[in-house]
């Protein structure tokens, strides 16, 4: 099964870089697509997420927020 994930974060957020670090080297690795979404760009996303970021949703179901576990994703993406 093909999966995606889309990381929901804001600029200046440390920990927003540091689960990019990780998805980044994941996704890599297992052939993953990813996509990053800006909270401040949509009023909707800044409602939902915005006390939550980082927010990772691996196929539009929400995985992880405040900090991505490199050993979870994998598990969920293999």
């Amino acid at each position: 099964m093909a999966h995606s994930i889309t990381l929901y974060g804001k600029p200046g957020c440390h920990l927003c870089a540091d689960a990019r670090a990780i998805i980044a080297r994941v996704a890599g690795e297992l052939g993953v697509p990813w996509e990053e979404r800006d909270i401040t760009a949509s009023a909707e996303d800044l409602e939902k997420y915005g006390e939550m970021i980082p927010v990772t949703l691996i196929d539009g179901v929400q995985h992880d927020f405040w900090r991505v576990d490199e050993a979870r994703l994998r598990a969920a993406l293999t």
